[in-house]
């Protein structure tokens, strides 16, 4: 829990926008929203449609839903190889798995600001969490783009019990879809939305210090950047810049 640290705002900053431009701002709080899933699960699809609504309806008025679309690769053995899967994703649901202290990775798997992990589709668990996460204090975190670049700033975190944060940066599909030939999905058509494509750590923020850098945009990808303790696995603020 982190009610007693005091963060400087709960201002989100999301930007769609050429260079230039002043940002638009809204007073809903970050809260991202990760699903592990595979197109090899059979149990799978109707929490990718879940992960799409909160994506395209914001049934939280006080939240901002940052989905992410996380597709592991422990079912690939089953008949079907799932196109978006990465062995990657399944290390980081692993470390999830060592934070929640459950007995092991599952799909579907629906993890909310990295303080709570459900059945991924269960609506009424994630309406939860998520309300639950957004009533958080959040830090600092401002996407702006700048020609082909995004330039990334995430605050210092002010003084007490929170020392350190990780700053990822994920480059996420808008959507997609996939005809599955084989394996416990046979002959279903798939659709995702924000499919994590690269996610990577590029920094760190402490009391002392915040974090600036410049990566790249890519071409129909939007980006999502997050601050996350190391040791807990909470997300302390996160943005989205949509495709261009």
């Amino acid at each position: 829990m982190i009610r007693n640290l005091v963060f400087t705002g709960v201002v989100v900053f999301t930007f769609s926008l050429a260079g230039g431009q002043a940002p638009q701002v809204s007073t809903a709080s970050p809260v991202l929203v990760e699903l592990f899933t595979s197109e090899g699960c059979s149990s799978c699809p109707p929490a990718d449609v879940l992960l799409t609504r909160l994506d395209r309806e914001q049934p939280v008025p006080s939240a901002h839903i940052i989905v992410l679309s996380e597709h592991v690769d422990y079912w690939n053995h089953d008949g079907w190889v799932d196109p978006y899967s990465s062995a990657a994703l399944t290390a980081r649901q692993e470390s999830y798995v060592r934070r929640f202290g459950i007995d092991g990775p599952y799909t579907p798997e629906m993890v909310v600001d990295g303080r709570a992990q459900f059945n991924g589709s269960d609506a009424r668990a994630a309406i939860t969490a998520i309300l639950d996460a957004a009533s958080q204090p959040k830090a600092m975190v401002r996407i702006t783009r700048q020609g082909d670049e995004a330039q990334i700033e995430a605050e210092a975190l002010p003084s007490g019990r929170i020392r350190k944060a990780n700053l990822y940066v994920a480059w996420a599909e808008e959507s997609g879809a996939s005809d599955v030939l084989r394996g416990e999905n046979k002959g279903r058509r798939l659709e995702y939305v924000a499919i994590a494509r690269d996610l990577k750590q590029i920094g760190t923020v402490n009391t002392s210090s915040g974090f600036q850098a410049k990566v790249p945009l890519k071409t129909g990808l939007r980006l999502i950047v997050f601050l996350q303790q190391p040791d807990t696995g909470v997300v302390l603020g996160s943005a989205v810049l949509p495709a261009a």
